[in-house]
């Protein structure tokens, strides 16, 4: 119980900074905790403790965040995973003002990378950080839908 809420408090702490953002996905009711996103400006300090390797000419500095997420494995069955992929795009531009941004998994999440390949994203960069298993990867989708409404993903 202590160390999650030192965790929390450090991600509350990070979000007043405007280090990195982290938000629960809730259902309606708001009574169960269906998953996370975790935003990062491509700037942050996270980014700078590994190796980011371009690929076709990519440039990092070209996008403005990077987007980790997950959903309950119970919620897997239902494609809750791919709404909340498809509803990233029009929210960060729709509430953040984002139009380039980058999601990021890690390749030993297969499930996650089939869906986000199916999703038409782009591999623009591989990522290795030190003490992290596997390479993370980050797809693009640079025509992002920035000016729709973010539809409800429950």
């Amino acid at each position: 119980m202590d160390a999650n809420r030192e965790d929390l408090d450090k991600l509350v702490r990070r979000h007043t900074d405007g280090e990195s953002f982290t938000y629960t996905v809730m259902n309606t009711t708001e009574t169960q905790c269906l998953g996370c996103v975790y935003i990062l400006p491509t700037t942050a300090r996270f980014f700078s403790k590994g190796q980011i390797t371009a690929l076709d000419g990519a440039q990092w500095s070209s996008y403005e965040v990077a987007v980790y997420f997950w959903v309950r494995k119970a919620r897997l069955g239902d494609q809750l995973d791919r709404r909340l992929l498809d509803a990233l795009g029009p929210w960060l531009g729709h509430d953040w003002r984002v139009e380039h941004y980058l999601i990021v998994t890690n390749e030993q999440f297969e499930q996650q990378v089939t869906m986000i390949e199916g999703a038409g994203l782009q591999l623009r960069f591989r990522l290795e950080r030190p003490n992290e298993p596997g390479k993370s990867l980050a797809y693009a989708n640079d025509a992002s839908g920035a000016q729709q409404k973010p539809p409800a993903i429950e």
